[in-house]
């Protein structure tokens, strides 16, 4: 299965692809995208999907990982970054390839063990999982941090995360009126036995 990670930025957005196949985790490539410094922020998003439907189509990853996105404290960063996202979003769908989101705090416990790693500590630690050369700049080292965290997780990745108490009893409420429907049993409390 190929993985591709994807750390959003309107200026640079790192992307890390890597392969698993059983038990091994092989590093494929790895980058960053940077859009025309000062240009109009349409041309850099165009940039960020023609480039990432580029790399899609020469490498056809079947999982896409995508950093949520964070609360930023500047509304204008925040709106900027939530447009470069939605083109990298864009681009994946239209390649068809299925996206999953991981926190950056998830894939950094994940890789490192603490989700308060910095910068430095996941690239040396990208770098040894991967067996890099050398260590990848600090946005393609996120990006492949997600993929590899995605990758470790195997099948419970796909998984869905449980929400909150209260809307789990009411899917299982749900699901047991459906089955008492299907099965003949209408009353609110009725149990109908043969007699």
């Amino acid at each position: 299965m190929r993985v591709l990670g994807v750390d959003p930025g309107s200026s640079a957005t790192g992307f890390g692809l890597i392969e698993r196949e059983g038990r091994r985790v092989r590093h494929v490539t790895h980058g960053i995208l940077r859009p025309p410094v000062g240009a109009d922020l349409s041309v850099r998003l165009n940039f960020l999907h023609s480039r990432l439907s580029e790399l899609l189509k020469e490498f056809e990853p079947e999982v896409a990982v995508v950093e949520q996105v964070f609360i930023a404290s500047n509304p204008r960063s925040a709106l900027v970054l939530g447009q470069a996202r939605g083109a990298l979003l864009a681009a994946l769908g239209q390649a068809d390839v299925r996206v999953a989101e991981l926190a950056a705090r998830q894939a950094k416990k994940a890789i490192t063990g603490s989700g308060a790693a910095d910068k430095a500590q996941m690239q040396l630690m990208v770098t040894k999982l991967l067996s890099l050369e050398k260590q990848p700049p600090t946005d393609a080292a996120d990006a492949l941090a997600l993929a590899l965290s995605y990758a470790n997780a195997g099948a419970l990745a796909d998984l869905p995360i449980r929400g909150r108490q209260r809307n789990h009893r009411r899917a299982m409420t749900k699901a047991l009126a459906a089955r008492a429907v299907s099965s003949g049993t209408h009353g609110a409390g009725k149990t109908e036995t043969p007699s």
